[in-house]
């Protein structure tokens, strides 16, 4: 299979992914270490041509692996009025959660998956991936 890849809809928000990525996405109700199934894959490619759907291609899941969870940049919301001694500062951290995508399926029944990760190299991608996301700052 040749380069295969999909886009998928989650959290409000279109993601472009292939077997073996790993995506920070909008916050996901899931545990560490569990899989989650992304239903909503609006397109998909691979070595049979390119399936769009309308809206969603119907029946097929990308599979992904929760990695963690990290927290965005802080953002600073500075509201003033001039004259009027009216000022507000507040701030805001996105949370979000860190997924590898470990394959694609159809029907239940998985037909593109990502190569095996050794223990060591699992660990070492989700200190990366939950690290890079605080390091944006």
């Amino acid at each position: 299979m040749t380069n295969m890849f999909a886009v998928v809809r989650t959290g409000g928000k279109q993601y472009k992914v292939a077997s073996g990525d790993v995506i920070h996405v909008e916050r996901l109700t899931a545990e560490t270490g569990s899989t989650v199934q992304l239903d909503d894959v609006l397109l998909l490619s691979g070595g049979d041509g390119i399936e769009v759907g309308t809206p969603v291609v119907a029946g097929v899941t990308v599979n992904a692996e929760v990695v963690g969870e990290a927290r965005g940049p802080k953002l600073i919301i500075f509201k003033k009025k001039r004259r009027q001694n009216y000022r507000r500062k507040r701030g805001h951290r996105q949370d979000y959660t860190v997924l590898r995508v470990t394959g694609f399926a159809r029907g239940g029944i998985a037909f593109a998956s990502a190569p095996a990760i050794s223990a060591q190299a699992q660990s070492a991608t989700a200190s990366v991936a939950v690290a890079s996301a605080e390091g944006e700052e």
